[in-house]
């Protein structure tokens, strides 16, 4: 018999993780902010008969009947195999509405809104709107895109179930970039310049060497290469001065002259961190889990409906296993965000007895993922855009990741201590003769700060410090 011809059996082995659609909504629920949230409940109780919510205002929720008393959703059935059920009993993780601080948002137009409305009117695409949308929500306050494009692909892919690629988050970046005021989306000081710089005439001479300069020579320019970028450009000196001259003359953020308000003033806080005698204490700003209940007055309709109605007795149940999941992953978001927070109380124990970021510790996403027993992609949703109120003011929780450096003592410091301390060299340098690169790590270099000149150049861009040529003629 011809053997090649036989059909034949292979047997492999092959690793496959899939991810639920129930995890995926609630990998959702983690990334929502404070506010985000309260709309996501308002949208799943008007959705959802069976769920139901004590109102804040009322003066006592003591007045319930015991079958619509939110202690009465206890059952181990009804939580679905809660891991935390102790949640319940730790009133003290949470601030009462009497203790919360008292931060009134004023209404004032924030640049945000405006973007948004400008976009509307230029983008017809559902799907392009919602990224370009979200881009303007991840924008700081001067108008910069600090976060990475691969990380918004990521988050956009799990907000809308399918699949987002950089591509698409660029091409709708490229969008905010044609909105006013120009530069708006930039992701680096370099790009920002050079959109400036081609809203000007560029017929003129030195509008085009300056386009040239950021395009072909800005490492050069960085490293002050002046007599290689004069040879390139094939200028004089002199006007190579007209051409930096022209460069500096440009702003280095979209928004550094916005006179709306700042964004730190209408932020809605996730966690409340306070000091009790020596001891650092970190709570949920405000608890949703307790507000929130199955309606049993429904629920004793579904019994009799049964029978009566198949149809209505499907669609009832259906909507109860939804109540109580919904319930649940409140639950668990709320103890998740709990664990990771005190995490890093444990971690940064120092900083946070004063806020002296010098005080800092090195500390990445694995850090805490490893100290609380969640994936990394947990803690990144969870920190990302959540503020938390603490004595010394309002921090944002992803400022307070960095990986570390070692110092001459054999230390491991935070690589923002490395940026606070170029911050601090740069504001005390003289304005005719500012610092340049090799210069700054001499300055770090006493402060115990052994570093090479590329690692002072890449902190000095992430801070937002132009060059020291531009910062010379700025002067």
């Amino acid at each position: 018999p011809n053997l090649a011809c036989m059909p034949q059996q292979i047997h492999t082995q092959r690793q496959h993780f899939t991810v639920l659609p129930q995890q995926i909504q609630l990998l959702k629920l983690f990334h929502l902010t404070t506010l985000e949230l309260d709309n996501r409940i308002q949208d799943e109780l008007l959705e959802n008969p069976l769920l139901d919510e004590v109102k804040q205002d009322e003066d006592s929720v003591n007045d319930k009947g015991p079958e619509d008393s939110a202690q009465d959703f206890d059952g181990p059935d009804e939580y679905q195999q809660e891991d935390t059920p102790d949640y319940t009993l730790e009133h003290q993780n949470y601030l009462s509405d009497t203790d919360r601080p008292q931060r009134p948002i004023p209404e004032l137009a924030d640049f945000r809104k405006d973007l948004k409305e400008q976009l509307r009117g230029v983008l017809t695409d559902e799907k392009q709107l919602q990224m370009a949308e979200y881009l303007i929500d991840s924008l700081n306050d001067e108008g910069m895109l600090d976060q990475d494009l691969s990380s918004v692909a990521d988050d956009l892919s799990f907000q809308s179930n399918t699949m987002v690629t950089m591509e698409e988050v660029e091409q709708a970046r490229q969008q905010l970039l044609q909105l006013e005021p120009v530069g708006i989306g930039s992701t680096c000081i370099r790009e920002f310049l050079l959109l400036q710089l081609h809203n000007q005439d560029t017929g003129k001479r030195l509008v085009q060497l300056g386009i040239q300069l950021l395009e072909k020579n800005f490492n050069d320019l960085t490293h002050r290469n002046m007599e290689k970028i004069a040879k390139q450009l094939n200028i004089e000196e002199n006007e190579l001065r007209e051409v930096i001259k022209l460069v500096s003359s440009c702003k280095l953020k979209p928004l550094a002259e916005s006179t709306g308000p700042k964004y730190g003033d209408t932020i809605c806080f996730d966690f409340v961190i306070t000091q009790q005698e020596d001891t650092t204490v970190a709570s949920l700003y405000r608890q949703r889990s307790s507000t929130l209940f199955i309606n049993h007055s429904m629920n004793a309709l579904l019994n009799k409906e049964k029978h009566a109605d198949k149809g209505a007795a499907q669609y009832l149940k259906s909507k109860l296993t939804a109540a109580q999941w919904f319930v649940s992953a409140i639950q668990q978001r709320e103890v998740t965000m709990l664990s990771v927070m005190k995490a890093i109380v444990r971690i940064q124990a120092d900083y946070f007895k004063d806020g002296d970021m010098r005080l800092l510790k090195p500390m990445i996403l694995k850090t805490i993922a490893d100290e609380v027993g969640v994936h990394i992609s947990t803690v990144s949703r969870i920190t990302c855009n959540k503020y938390a109120d603490t004595p010394f003011g309002a921090i944002l929780l992803k400022d307070l990741f960095s990986k570390g450096i070692e110092n001459e003592q054999g230390e491991t410091v935070s690589n923002r201590v490395i940026q606070l301390a170029i911050e601090e060299a740069v504001s005390g340098e003289s304005k005719s003769k500012p610092y340049t690169d090799q210069q700054l790590v001499a300055v770090l270099a006493r402060k115990g700060f052994n570093i090479a000149r590329r690692t002072v150049a890449k902190y000095r861009e992430l801070r937002q410090i132009p060059v020291v040529q531009v910062r010379a003629l700025c002067a």
